[in-house]
C-alpha cells in the first residue's frame, strides 16, 4: 500500500469518525437537556424503581395499570403523598430511553475509533474510555433514584455527563487536528496565549459557581417545596456573585472573539468557534436573568443548564483546537 493510499484511507476514516462522534456529542447534550427537564418538571421519581418502571419495562399510562401497592413503592422512597402522574412517569421513562440510545451511539463511536488506533491511539483510548464512563453513568443513575434524588448525587450525575462530553470532545478534536493544522494560528500576539487561558479560567470559574448555585436551588426545592417565587430571595450571597460575574465573563469572551477576528478573520475555525461560545454565553445570561427576575420559571431552567453545559464543551474544544492550530 502506497503512502498516498494510506493517507486517503485515513482521511476517509477520520471523516467517518468525526461524523459519528459529533452526532454522539449532540445526543449527549440532548440527554442533558432532557435530564434538566426531568428535574425542572419534578419528574425525577416518575419511575420509582430502576431500571424498570413500576416493575415493568413499559410504564403504565393510567392508574388502573399500576400494581395494588404502588403507593407503598412511593412511600419507601419518601414520596408517600405523591399520586401517580402519567406525564411525569413518561418524561422520566423517555429520559432513560434517551440514555440507552446514547449508550449505543458511544458504542458505535468506540467501534469506529478502533480503525484509527494506528493513526492516533489517543482517539481510540478516549473513545473506549467514554464507553466505560457511560456504563458507570448508567449505574450512577440507578444510585440517584435509590438516594431519593439527593442533590449531591444529582450533581455528581451531572458532572459525570460533562466528563463524558469532555472525553468525546477530546477524541473529536484529535480527529480534526489536520483541519486546524491547515489553519495555523501564528498571526497573533505572543502575549495572547497568557490572556487566552485567563479568559478560559474565568469561564470555568463561572460554570463552577453555577454548579454550586444549582445545588442551592435543589436544597431550597427540598426544604421550601415548589414555591419557586420565594427561592431567589432565599438564595445566599453566592448567587449574586455568580450573577454579577457573568458580565465579566461576557466581556472577556467578547475580547477573545475580537482578537481572533482581527488576527485570523471570520472564516477561521477558531473565530467561528469563539463566536459560537459567545452566543451561548449571551443565552446563558438571558436565561439566568429570567430565572432571577421572574421567580425561577421551570420552563427556563433546562435552557440555562444546557447553555452552561455547552459553554463548558465549547470552551474545551476551543482550547484543544487552539493547541492544534499552534502545532502543539
Amino acid at each position: 500500500m502506497t503512502d498516498n493510499t494510506r493517507t486517503t484511507e485515513d482521511t476517509v476514516k477520520l471523516r467517518s469518525f468525526r461524523r459519528i462522534a459529533l452526532i454522539t456529542i449532540c445526543a449527549v447534550y440532548f440527554l442533558i437537556l432532557v435530564g434538566a427537564t426531568v428535574r425542572a418538571s419534578g419528574a425525577g421519581m416518575g419511575c420509582p424503581d430502576w431500571p424498570t418502571c413500576f416493575g415493568s419495562w413499559i410504564p403504565p399510562v393510567s392508574e388502573a395499570q399500576l400494581p395494588d401497592n404502588y403507593q407503598e413503592i412511593y412511600a419507601d422512597r419518601g414520596y408517600a403523598e405523591t399520586r401517580f402522574n402519567p406525564v411525569k412517569t413518561w418524561i422520566e421513562y423517555l429520559n432513560r430511553l434517551t440514555g440507552v440510545v446514547i449508550g449505543l451511539l458511544i458504542l458505535v463511536t468506540a467501534w469506529k475509533s478502533l480503525a484509527l488506533r494506528s493513526h492516533d491511539r489517543w482517539i481510540t483510548i478516549a473513545s473506549v474510555a467514554a464507553l466505560l464512563m457511560v456504563i458507570y453513568q448508567g449505574w450512577l443513575g440507578s444510585r440517584v433514584v435509590a438516594s431519593n434524588l439527593q442533590p449531591g448525587m444529582i450533581t455528581l450525575h451531572m458532572l459525570m455527563a460533562l466528563a463524558i462530553v469532555a472525553i468525546l470532545l477530546f477524541a473529536f478534536a484529535r480527529a480534526r487536528r489536520g483541519v486546524l493544522a491547515a489553519q495555523p494560528a501564528v498571526a497573533i500576539s505572543r502575549h495572547f496565549q497568557r490572556w487566552f487561558y485567563v479568559v478560559l479560567a474565568l469561564t470555568v470559574l463561572q460554570v463552577a459557581m453555577g454548579t454550586q448555585v444549582r445545588e442551592m436551588v435543589d436544597f431550597l426545592n427540598h426544604t421550601q417545596g415548589e414555591e419557586r417565587s420565594a427561592w431567589v430571595s432565599a438564595l445566599p450571597w453566592f448567587f449574586y456573585v455568580h450573577r454579577t460575574f457573568s458580565a465579566v465573563v461576557l466581556l472577556a469572551n467578547a475580547w477573545l472573539v475580537w482578537t481572533f477576528y482581527r488576527s485570523f478573520g471570520l472564516h477561521h475555525s477558531l473565530t467561528r468557534l469563539a463566536l459560537g461560545m459567545l452566543a451561548v454565553i449571551v443565552l446563558a445570561i438571558i436565561s439566568g436573568a429570567t430565572l432571577g427576575h421572574l421567580g425561577m420559571p421551570a420552563i427556563v431552567q433546562p435552557t440555562h443548564l444546557l447553555a452552561a453545559s455547552l459553554i463548558f464543551g465549547l470552551q474545551f474544544l476551543l482550547w484543544m483546537d487552539y493547541r492544534h492550530a499552534r502545532g502543539v
